[in-house]
C-alpha cells in the first residue's frame, strides 16, 4: 500500500518529534547524571575541608602555647628566644643563630627539655664544665640549676624574690586563688606566659578546688608541679560569726 503524501509528510514530522523527544531524554539524564556527580563532589570535597580544617584547629591548639628563653654564652645571637613549648636545648641554640666555631658542647644534654623562664648559657672552650646531678642553689636571688649529665647551666630568670630553706614549705606558701601575676612568677619555672594563663584559668574556670588542679593549666605537667607543689596552697580562711538572741 502506497502512502499519500499527506501521509508521509505525517510520517516524517513524527519521526523528528520522536528524534527530538529522545534527544531531550539523553540530554536532561546526562545533565541531571553531571549535576549529581557535582553534588557528591561537594559534599566530598566538603568533608574533607571540614576534617582539615579539625586538624588545623587541634594543630594550633598545641601551637599556641610558646615559652620564653634566655640564651647566653657561645650562640651568634644572644637574647632571649620564644620556642613551643616542650623545646629542647637544641632548639633554642638553633633561635640564637647556631654556635660559634669556640663552643664547647660535649657535654651538653642538647635534648634536655626546657621551661619557661629558663636561662641557658652554652659555654665556650676556654670555660671549664662539669658534670653535676641535678640540684638546687639559691644565690643573689636567682634559683640556679643544673641539668644532670650535661655540664650547662640553668637559671629561672623570673624568680627575682629570694627563697630560703627555712620559708619553703611554712607560711610563705602562695595561694594561687588569689596570687597575682608578679606572684605567681616567683615561682620556680613559672614565667610571665604560665602566670598569665594560670590567671586566665582561674577566672574561666573557678577557683581550684586542690593544688594539683594546676596541672589543668596549659604548659604545667607533672615536672613544672613537682618543683612548685611545695610553695604552693589553696588554703582558705573562713570566718564564721555566730548571732546571739
Amino acid at each position: 500500500m502506497e502512502l499519500t503524501k499527506k501521509q508521509k509528510i505525517i510520517l516524517i514530522i513524527a519521526t523528528i518529534i520522536v528524534a527530538l523527544l529522545g534527544a531531550y531524554y539523553i540530554y536532561t539524564r546526562d545533565k541531571e547524571t553531571k549535576n549529581n556527580e557535582e553534588n557528591l563532589d561537594a559534599i566530598v570535597n566538603s568533608e574533607i575541608t571540614e576534617d582539615e580544617s579539625s586538624e588545623e584547629k587541634k594543630e594550633s591548639q598545641y601551637s599556641d602555647s610558646t615559652i620564653m628563653v634566655h640564651v647566653s654564652g657561645a650562640v651568634n645571637q644572644e637574647g632571649i628566644v620564644e620556642l613551643k613549648e616542650k623545646s629542647r636545648i637544641a632548639d633554642a641554640i638553633d633561635k640564637a643563630g647556631g654556635l660559634k666555631d669556640n663552643a664547647y658542647i660535649e657535654k651538653i644534654n642538647l635534648a634536655y627539655v626546657l621551661e619557661d623562664g629558663m636561662k641557658i648559657h652554652i659555654p665556650n672552650v676556654n670555660e671549664k664544665t662539669e658534670n653535676q646531678n641535678l640540684s638546687t642553689n639559691i644565690s643573689n636571688n636567682v634559683e640556679e640549676y643544673v641539668t644532670k649529665n650535661s655540664g650547662i647551666q640553668i637559671e629561672n630568670i623570673n624568680n627575682t624574690t629570694k627563697v630560703d630553706s627555712s620559708s619553703q614549705g611554712s607560711n610563705k606558701k602562695i595561694n594561687i586563688n588569689k596570687a597575682t601575676q608578679s606572684e605567681l612568677e616567683t615561682l620556680p619555672g613559672i614565667g610571665a606566659s604560665t602566670a598569665q594563663k594560670i590567671i586566665t584559668y582561674r577566672n574561666e574556670k573557678g577557683k581550684f578546688n586542690k593544688i594539683e588542679d594546676i596541672k589543668n593549666v596549659k604548659g604545667i605537667g607533672d615536672s613544672k608541679y613537682n618543683n612548685i607543689k611545695e610553695l604552693i596552697t589553696i588554703k582558705w580562711i573562713i570566718l564564721l560569726f555566730f548571732k546571739y538572741i
